[in-house]
């Protein structure tokens, strides 16, 4: 107790001084701040890095939740199933071993439930052991960076857990904040912090000194935290506090990390707590049955607990973890990174894509194509001023950017940049669509250079310069630009307007209000093509029954131009306009017959994936900018790829190392599979206990003895339980892989009233042939004609009969359920699922003729018995193949 106390003070006192540090250095000027840290604009020396990384660490969070060894394989015994189990060893320990006679003790139940429990307990262990190592080896695969000044040198990207205090950040849109940092040099910074404050609207951020008496860090507007984002404009910026003394650090040391349960965390556990209770209800009235029918009440107590344990499914947390580890392991080696091992079912049950069209259904690799004035003729006076703006700018640089410096390098009367100097910058924002920069040329000659999506630029356009003149921008001239732009756009390119304007600002200040009153000189004309296997993909995602719709903030003539190309048919655009006019209830039916959606906003991106939720589809959303998280959280599964932006990857519960569609075909296929196996053990074991408990309640009713010892019980449950081992990695037929599959728990127990009878039926045609006909036959007559010791030899060979015929019939149910085809012939199970059921078969089948059987009390059988137990097992197969054939008739599926 006082060393947790003293525990606390110590992180107390830690985190006390790291908020009076924040503090601190809002009250001083950047200059002092950059001076009391010993570090210039320049950046850290490689040396003063590793020193101070020697003190302080790396930039991490301790995380909280790392549990030891010990406490991982405690909590994997800590089970529901297992805990039954447990209790009913105990039990059995005491009644059995503790209160038995001398010279009757019977340690062996105890013994085989305890290896049930081991068996259990441990693959629990190592296959969630697995599934986190396997989490964290794919998750280091995927590294957020920031660009950091160091050693005099132009700013780099490196990884963020590399940060030391002092370090100069560069910040700009679509960058997490790595560490809480100063603020010294900022333009139209905004910052959302809703991770820490949970306020929705983004702070703008500044570099001037604050008076921080009486304040918290988090109402320091020269501040900015680690956690959170930056929605736009730019920044440069000094580390105070790294890793787990940060705000966010301090935060997270008080708070689980645990998430929610999803949908299918849910099922799982409705399914798990569903057969306990019907074990609890169902294990009374085969012990008052079988005590009333053999006298024995103890046997048939000890014969109840059995059943216990046979209705307990233990292997299946152990059969969800294996799935789960094994889908992520299958998906990172054909280039999908699982960082959330549960979003893999709902990659499977995905029926909806929503994605933007750059750079999955385009090659991502956008080309200047032309610079043209604003009569449409190829002008260099556009290019230059083109040039100059995204240059200068320093923020979230795109792909039209790049091109535009591309371009550049190779005509060098363009990339000269000795006549200039910048001034300032007014960054992109998504609600402006534009960028500004302000340079001045060698003659002190002051311009804002402004280029943005066409409509926004002819916004804040008064004039237009044609031939060197300028001119007021009539609606004849209005419209022929827009006319001119969409011939472009029909043909699949993008097109930018440029727009300049000569001094202004009269105080040398410059705003987004300074955005007007410009003269357009021309615009820009991008080619983006389509992919080659773009087409394909699409036609093959619809194959899989992936419908998918294209959410763009470009415009309506570039977006249908391109989905033409690629098969998509369009129809209707609905654009971001739209969308925001529209109430919830109206845009649910929009969203469900609508294919394309353009001009879309951040947010208006997410209400369109919410509205496709609500009416009950399971939705992706692949994205890879700033303008994509929302959508991305929004979505049943995320999707980015590993050169996405940092907030696009953070939001992502999938990340795709191929930005390519065709990567997630594989994705969908191994999430298929996955709930596959899942619910194939899931549903085979429910039905399989159903029809056992069935027969078990017949038999307890007409039978003068146990149907089955207590022992053998065990032992059968054990030999079945190793047997389905395997099947988390079984063969799945392509037909099942073809169509989205959710989590159904209606259809379970319609399952199990199908096909449980019909494993009973079997074990009762085997009780009357064993009580009427074998059993009889070996020894001499009816049960009730012959002596005690004939009556022990009778019910040894019967229970030796249900033993054999039921491990048979529980072994071929993995085979009959685990498709809808007929087993073996046209569907094969993988080898790991045959050899292993091949084993339990022959274990058990020889156990009467090894000494072991004579522990168990079992006795040889006659060649009747196989001779009726292969008519039995053609018999089950027959009508197991016709039921199959009657209830996909009627529900449409098996699984």
């Amino acid at each position: 107790m006082k060393n947790s106390t003293t525990n606390t003070q110590t992180h107390t006192t830690k985190d006390q001084d790291a908020k009076n540090r924040l503090l601190e250095t809002a009250s001083l000027t950047p200059d002092t701040v950059l001076e009391k840290y010993n570090v210039t604009l320049s950046g850290r020396s490689t040396r003063e890095v590793e020193r101070l990384q020697d003190i302080y660490g790396k930039n991490v969070i301790t995380k909280q939740n790392k549990d030891s060894t010990a406490k991982r394989l405690f909590r994997a015994f800590i089970d529901p199933f297992i805990m039954v189990l447990i209790i009913l060893a105990a039990i059995s320990f005491v009644t059995d071993v503790l209160m038995a006679a001398p010279g009757q003790k019977d340690p062996w139940s105890v013994v085989i439930v305890m290896v049930m429990v081991l068996i259990a307990g441990i693959l629990q262990f190592v296959q969630e052991s697995r599934s986190n190592s396997a989490a964290e080896k794919l998750s280091a695969m995927v590294e957020t960076t920031i660009a950091v000044q160091r050693d005099g040198k132009d700013a780099a990207e490196i990884p963020i857990d590399e940060i030391v205090i002092g370090d100069i950040i560069t910040l700009a849109a679509g960058d997490m904040v790595p560490a809480d940092l100063r603020i010294i040099q900022a333009k139209d910074l905004f910052v959302s912090q809703s991770s820490l404050t949970g306020e929705s609207e983004p702070t703008e951020k500044f570099s001037i000194t604050r008076n921080t008496s009486g304040k918290e860090p988090l109402e320091m507007d020269n501040l900015a935290f680690m956690g959170s984002t930056v929605i736009s404009g730019s920044a440069l910026a000094v580390t105070i506090n790294i890793g787990d003394s940060t705000i966010f650090g301090s935060i997270a040391k008080q708070l689980s990390n645990k998430k929610p349960p999803t949908s299918f965390e849910k099922g799982i556990s409705s399914v798990s707590w569903l057969l306990i209770r019907f074990m609890m209800v169902m294990v009374p009235v085969v012990f008052i049955l079988g005590g009333f029918r053999s006298g024995s009440w103890m046997d048939a107590f000890l014969f109840a607990l059995s059943v216990a344990v046979g209705l307990t499914p233990a292997m299946l947390p152990t059969i969800v973890a294996a799935g789960l580890a094994r889908g992520a392991t299958a998906l990172s080696k054909k280039k999908v990174i699982v960082k959330d091992l549960n979003s893999i079912q709902n990659f499977g049950a995905m029926d909806i894509l929503c994605t933007d069209k750059t750079g999955t259904l385009t090659q991502d690799k956008v080309t200047l194509m032309y610079s043209l004035n604003v009569r449409g003729s190829e002008d260099p006076h556009v290019l230059k001023h083109a040039f100059l703006n995204s240059y200068y700018q320093t923020g979230l640089k795109n792909l039209m950017d790049i091109a535009v410096l591309d371009y550049a390098k190779s005509h060098p009367e363009i990339d000269n940049l000795s006549n200039y100097q910048k001034l300032d910058e007014i960054p992109f924002d998504f609600a402006r669509r534009r960028m500004s920069v302000v340079v001045q040329d060698n003659l002190n000659k002051i311009q804002m250079i402004t280029k943005g999506a066409i409509e926004e630029m002819l916004a804040i356009c008064s004039h237009a310069d044609i031939d060197g003149t300028v001119i007021p921008i009539t609606p004849e001239l209005h419209n022929a630009i827009l006319a001119k732009v969409k011939n472009y756009n029909e043909d699949g390119m993008r097109v930018l307007g440029i727009a300049h304007k000569t001094e202004p600002s009269t105080d040398n200040t410059f705003s987004v209000a300074d955005e007007n009153n410009m003269v357009l000189i021309g615009y820009l004309a991008f080619l983006d093509p389509p992919k080659e296997s773009s087409a394909t993909a699409i036609k093959t995602l619809r194959d899989y029954g992936v419908e998918v719709k294209i959410l763009t903030g470009d415009n309506e003539a570039v977006t249908r131009a391109v989905c033409r190309k690629v098969g998509i048919s369009v129809g209707k655009i609905i654009l971001g306009t739209d969308v925001e006019a529209r109430t919830d209830e109206v845009l649910d039916t929009i969203v469900e017959k609508s294919a394309v959606f353009a001009k879309l906003s951040p947010q208006q991106k997410s209400r369109v994936v919410a509205a496709l939720r609500r009416r009950g589809h399971t939705v992706g959303y692949m994205g890879d900018g700033i303008n994509d998280a929302a959508a991305m959280k929004q979505a049943d599964v995320g999707i980015s790829v590993d050169t996405a932006v940092d907030i696009a990857k953070e939001s992502a519960n999938i990340i795709l190392l191929d930005k390519d569609l065709m990567v997630l075909e594989e994705g969908i296929i191994e999430g298929r599979k996955t709930y596959a196996n899942i619910i194939k053990y899931i549903k085979m074991t429910i039905s399989s206990n159903f029809g056992n408990i069935l027969s078990i309640l017949a038999a307890s009713a007409f039978l003068p003895f146990l149907p089955m010892l207590p022992l053998q019980l065990l032992v059968l449950n054990l030999i079945y339980d190793i047997s389905c081992i395997a099947i988390p990695w079984d063969n799945v037929d392509p037909e099942f892989l073809k169509i989205p599959r959710k989590w159904n728990a209606s259809s379970i127990s319609k399952f199990m009233f199908w096909f449980g009878p019909i494993s009973s039926f079997f074990d009762i045609t085997t009780f009357l042939a064993l009580y009427f006909w074998i059993c009889p036959a070996m020894c001499g007559g009816a049960y009730h004609t012959i002596s005690a010791d004939a009556q022990i030899q009778f019910a040894a060979i019967f229970h030796t009969g249900w033993f054999i015929e039921s491990l048979w019939s529980q072994t071929l149910v993995i085979h009959m359920i685990r498709t809808p085809k007929i087993p073996f012939f046209q569907s094969r199970a993988s080898i790991q699922v045959l050899l292993l059921g091949l084993a339990g078969i022959s274990v058990g089948t020889i156990l009467p003729y090894i000494p072991i059987g004579a522990i168990l009390n079992m006795s040889p059988l006659p060649f009747t018995f196989y001779a009726l137990l292969a008519a039995t097992v053609i018999a089950y197969i027959i009508l197991t193949t016709i039921v199959k054939k009657l209830y996909i008739h009627r529900y449409k599926e098996l699984l």
